[in-house]
């Protein structure tokens, strides 16, 4: 079974408990509505069918389907992550702190969620490989995309762009995010 730690867990959960509104329980199953009423450990496993349906679900309720906003908030998460994960930041070197986050990666997911299968000045490619149905894994790429716009600006970067060269859900091979970005000023 694949697992998620509960340090990203724990914002899906603070996000739908957030919610005032019947239709979580509609989204949820039995199993993921108990977490809603459960202290999530940061540095414990979850499991990611639950965390594939509460994202689906904050998806629907508090993001209306808007991928863009998805991304938005991964943009915002990459400084939740750094504040946690002190050592995945390299000021004024965005190669490096991607390096290290090949390193930080296996800490989040115990399956190869993610992979950065070429990097070099300016430019990485980012490999997403969460295994979920739709509309999940579309929003698990956005929300990466995201997060690694906000962890290379976090590290300097500049005239951050991303685009999706391809989709799995649209019948690609793989999802590939390529992202590129201007050196730090010296």
């Amino acid at each position: 079974m694949r697992q998620v730690r509960g340090l990203l867990f724990l914002d899906y959960v603070r996000m739908l408990r957030a919610q005032k509104t019947a239709r979580v329980a509609e989204l949820l199953t039995t199993e993921d509505l108990a977490y809603l009423a459960t202290k999530i450990e940061p540095n414990a496993w979850y499991p990611m069918d639950s965390f594939e349906r509460l994202g689906n679900a904050i998806l629907a309720l508090v993001a209306n389907n808007d991928m863009f906003a998805v991304q938005l908030w991964g943009r915002y998460s990459a400084s939740v992550l750094h504040k946690a994960n002190p050592l995945l930041l390299e000021p004024n070197a965005p190669e490096e702190t991607l390096h290290r986050f090949r390193v930080f990666r296996q800490t989040f997911f115990d399956f190869d969620a993610l992979g950065v299968p070429l990097m070099h000045d300016g430019e990485a490619h980012i490999e997403v490989r969460c295994h979920m149905g739709l509309p999940a894994e579309e929003a698990a790429t956005h929300q990466t995309m995201g997060f690694f716009e906000g962890l290379l600006e976090l590290a300097g970067a500049t005239d951050v762009r991303s685009k999706l060269a391809e989709k799995s859900w649209a019948g690609a091979p793989r999802t590939l995010i390529v992202i590129r970005w201007a050196a730090p000023p010296r």
